[in-house]
C-alpha cells in the first residue's frame, strides 16, 4: 500500500490548519468546512482517513452525513476533547453514529500553534479497530507529530476532556499568587482524580499518566497562550459572566449528573464551584486545602 493516504480534514480552525500543514506535504489533503461550496458526501466519496478537527457537539451529525459515503474501511480520527450536550465525548458519538466503521483518537500535548511553527508534538494514538493500524501509523511518519500506540479509547477520551477543567484551577492558582508548590500539588491531585474517573466511566485509572492525561494536562496548565489558564485567572478575578471554553462547557454537561456526580471527585466539584456558581476562588481553595488536611490525618 502507498504511503500516500487521501485525506479528509473536517474543519480549518486552528488544529485543522495544523493538521493541514503537517500532512500535504506528505498526503494527498483535501479540507471541507460549512461553509465551502463541496457538499460533505462528494467531499468524503474516496478518503481513506478523515479528520475530525471540529468540536465535539457536530460530531454525531456530520459522521450521520458521511456515513453513507465513506467506503467500509475508511478510518474516521478526532482530536476533539469536549462533550457534547447529552454528555457524550467525541468518539462515543461517533462510535453511535458510524457503526462496524474503524474510528479512534489522537490526544496529547500538540498546541496547533507549535504544530504549525515546525516545533515537535506528541500523541497518543487509539483505535477501536486492528485493520486500521498500518493506515494510522502511517499518517503521520515524517511529520513532528511522534504519534504513539494506545488501547484504552474511553481512559484517552475522559483525559482529553477533563484537563481543560483541571487547567481552570492552575490559572487560578497563578492568578491568586499561590506559588509553584501548588502547581505540583494541582498536578499530583488532579492526576490521581483524573484515573478514578476513568475507571468510573470504563477506562483505566494508568491512562491519567499518559500523553493524553498528565502530558496534555500539563502543557495546557502553563502554557502562556493556553486558554484555558486564562480562563482560570479570570475565574480568580471574578469575572465569570460571559466565559467560554471546553472546560466551562464540560462542567455545565456534568453539572446536570448525566454522567458523574460531581461532588465525588473533590477538584472537579472545586472547579464547578468557581467557574459556574460564582464562588470566590480563593475561599474556595483555602476550603478544599483545610479539607485535604483534614482527609490526610485520618
Amino acid at each position: 500500500m502507498s504511503s500516500s493516504l487521501n485525506v479528509l480534514i473536517l474543519g480549518h480552525g486552528e488544529m485543522g490548519s495544523a493538521m493541514e500543514f503537517l500532512l500535504a506535504p506528505h498526503h494527498r489533503v483535501r479540507v471541507w468546512q460549512r461553509r465551502g461550496a463541496t457538499p460533505l458526501p462528494t467531499a468524503a466519496a474516496d478518503a481513506a482517513i478523515v479528520l475530525f478537527c471540529v468540536p465535539t457537539p457536530p460530531h454525531a451529525e456530520l459522521a450521520q452525513a458521511l456515513a453513507p459515503a465513506l467506503a467500509p474501511t475508511a478510518l474516521c480520527l478526532t482530536v476533539a476533547k469536549g462533550l457534547d450536550e447529552t454528555g457524550r465525548t467525541a468518539v462515543e458519538a461517533l462510535h453511535a453514529t458510524l457503526g462496524d466503521r474503524p474510528y479512534g483518537v489522537i490526544y496529547g500535548p500538540m498546541i496547533a500553534e507549535e504544530l504549525r511553527a515546525g516545533r515537535p508534538g506528541f500523541a497518543l494514538l487509539g483505535l477501536d479497530h486492528a485493520q486500521a493500524d498500518v493506515r494510522a501509523e502511517s499518517l503521520f511518519q515524517n511529520t513532528m507529530l511522534h504519534i504513539e500506540r494506545a488501547t484504552d479509547i474511553a481512559g484517552l477520551s475522559w483525559c482529553a476532556v477533563l484537563k481543560n477543567v483541571y487547567a481552570l484551577l492552575f490559572g487560578a492558582a497563578d492568578e491568586l499568587g499561590l506559588g509553584d508548590n501548588m502547581r505540583g500539588y494541582l498536578a499530583v491531585a488532579a492526576v490521581a482524580e483524573l484515573g478514578a474517573i476513568c475507571v468510573k466511566l470504563g477506562g483505566h485509572a494508568a491512562s491519567a499518566a499518559t500523553l493524553a492525561g498528565l502530558g496534555d494536562l500539563i502543557t495546557t496548565a502553563t502554557s502562556r497562550g493556553s486558554h484555558h489558564h486564562a480562563l482560570g485567572q479570570r475565574i480568580a478575578r471574578g469575572e465569570t459572566a460571559g466565559l467560554t471554553g471546553e472546560g466551562l462547557h464540560t462542567l455545565r454537561v456534568l453539572a446536570k449528573g448525566a454522567r458523574l456526580a460531581l461532588q465525588d471527585y473533590p477538584l472537579a466539584a472545586l472547579a464547578a464551584r468557581c467557574a459556574l456558581s460564582g464562588h470566590d476562588a480563593r475561599t474556595e481553595l483555602d476550603h478544599y486545602l483545610e479539607q485535604h488536611r483534614a482527609v490526610a490525618k485520618t
